[in-house]
Formats: C-alpha cells, structure tokens, sequence
C-alpha cells in the first residue's frame, strides 16, 4: 500500500497544470493553451489508467526542434534588442539555419513569460517578412503596469524566449481586393506590414493601400523610415493621424499635408473613405476600444461588416 500511495504522487507530479486566465491571450488561438491542456490531460489520464509513463513521453520530444509549433513552445535566442521610442521595442529572434517562420500574413505567435513566479501568455505579430531566413522580428510596447512588459523589459541579446504559433492571420490574396483601408493605432502597425510588404514585392498585385497610422504624437511614430519607403510607392498612400499633436508646423514638410491632429472621428474617416479610389475593404488593428470605435465610424460612412477584418 506504502508504495502504491508513492507512485500516486508520482503521477500527480506529472499531471498537467491546468492554465491561469492569465496565460489565455483572449486571441482565439487554435489551439488555445486551454485546447492543449485538454488534450495533455486526457493523455495523462490515459497513461494513468494503464499505468504506463511511456505514454507521456510523445509532447517532450517535440519541444527540443527549433521549429515554430501552435502546440508546444519552442526556445529562440534573442539576436538584438533596439529601442524605437520611450516604450517600444524591436526585438530580433534567430531562427536555425536559414530556416524561415512561413508564416502567412498578419498571423501571430504567443509568447510565454514568466513574471513573480506567475505564466503570462500573450499574442504579437512577426514585422518581419514571413519569408525571411534565418531570423524574425516583433515590435513591443512595453507598459508600465503590463505583467509581460516587466518580463520583456530584463532581455537583453543572447536571452533565449518562448513562442508557439502561427494563430490567425488575415487570408489575403493578391489582387482579390481593390482597395484595402488600414486602420492601426500604435503597435496596431505589425500585422499591417508583412500584408504591405508582400504587396510591394509583387509587381503583378495592383491592389491600391490606404494606411491610416494613429499615434499620440510625431516622435511616437514607429519605423519612419519603412513607412517612409512603403509611401514611394504608386499605389500605397500613408495617412497619420495625431491625437496629441495640436499643430502640424513643427513636422518635418514631408508630413505635413498627410498628417491630420486630433483623433481619428466620423468625419474623418468619411473624409479618407470617399478619398480612396475604389471601395475599400479595411483591416483593423488597435486596443478594443479602438476597434469598436472604428467600427462605429465606419458604419456610418456606409462600410458593412463583411468588409471588415479584426486582427
């Protein structure tokens, strides 16, 4: 009996553990980290029940490949830190070899951080493009309250991370639409720009871009010099709109006459709306309430839902 009460706690050592809410990013991941402990359960309590460990054994092996998986986190290192402004970061991952992350676009990964003793999980969107070889990045706002943020605020070069992924992703074609409306408020920009990217890059895609890029102000502008080199081209055009900002006369000329100050309301999006050149369908990338800010406007000025896509 003695030894059966010890292999008892052998087992419920093992047992999986089921998820903080925390650790659920709220990004409808499939599988959810909910979905995987499902199934490491029933595993688990299939192997309990024949009273055989070696039916365990499947999951460990998978972590060890350095290869993006949506069911298991896998380890990267971190190739370099930069810091973009006051409270944003890019951070750049090394991928083996010249292996790429494949992934389609505006798709994103979960990252696991450990905070207090605490597993926070959350979700972000690769900058990089999704065919580049050996390395990804990702652009990160740090909070001064953010659980994560306190976690991504000690990397620094040479630390190894976790992501599991690809979830999501908005299943963009070429040419399929005439006209895509984005609308990004802050870090809102990253699953904006692989779709942008992947459009330059194909001389054959015609499809017009209007990017509306919301900031607080000018310096918080990320990646200027991208953003910059997207606008040269025929069929991309950049709006900014700066909700802090109270005049345009300090910007730099090139700004000025596709900056607008304030926010982003009703009149202006019909303003940019009747301004673009074919009926546009819109991409959306914000905090909730800018997204269902967005979605009020872009009711009224006659945009229906099914033209619309949430990241």
């Amino acid at each position: 009996v003695l030894q059966m009460s010890g292999n008892e706690d052998d087992w419920l050592a093992l047992k999986p553990q089921e998820p903080s809410p925390s650790q659920c990013c709220g990004s409808g991941c499939k599988p959810c980290i909910y979905d995987v402990y499902e199934r490491e359960l029933a595993q688990w309590e299939r192997a309990k029940a024949k009273q055989d460990k070696s039916l365990l054994m499947e999951k460990k092996e998978q972590s060890n490949n350095s290869e993006l998986n949506p069911d298991t986190f896998t380890a990267f290192n971190i190739s370099s830190v930069e810091q973009l402004t006051e409270d944003t970061y890019q951070y750049k991952f090394e991928l083996p070899g010249n292996s790429s992350l494949r992934l389609s676009l505006g798709q994103h990964i979960v990252l696991r951080g450990m905070v207090n003793g605490v597993e926070v999980q959350r979700a972000y969107t690769p900058i990089s493009p999704g065919n580049a070889e050996g390395y990804f990045e990702v652009l990160m706002k740090c909070y001064e309250a953010g659980l994560m943020s306190q976690y991504i605020k000690t990397w620094k070069k040479g630390d190894v991370v976790f992501w599991r992924g690809p979830f999501g992703g908005f299943p963009y074609r070429p040419n399929k639409h005439g006209e895509l409306l984005m609308l990004a408020s802050g870090t809102g920009l990253a699953p904006m720009l692989p779709i942008l990217q992947s459009i330059t890059d194909d001389e054959e895609d015609e499809t017009f871009v209007t990017l509306v890029g919301c900031f607080r102000t000018f310096d918080k502008i990320y990646l200027k010099p991208l953003l910059q080199d997207l606008a040269r081209y025929w069929n991309i055009r950049i709006f900014y709109v700066l909700s802090q900002e109270t005049s345009l006369e300090e910007l730099p000329w090139s700004y000025q006459e596709n900056t607008y100050t304030g926010r982003l309301n009703e009149d202006l999006m019909k303003t940019i709306i009747n301004s673009c050149r074919r009926k546009p369908f819109v991409l959306i990338c914000g905090s909730s309430a800018f997204n269902e800010d967005m979605s009020r406007y872009l009711k009224a000025a006659g945009i229906e839902e099914n033209s619309c896509f949430f990241f």
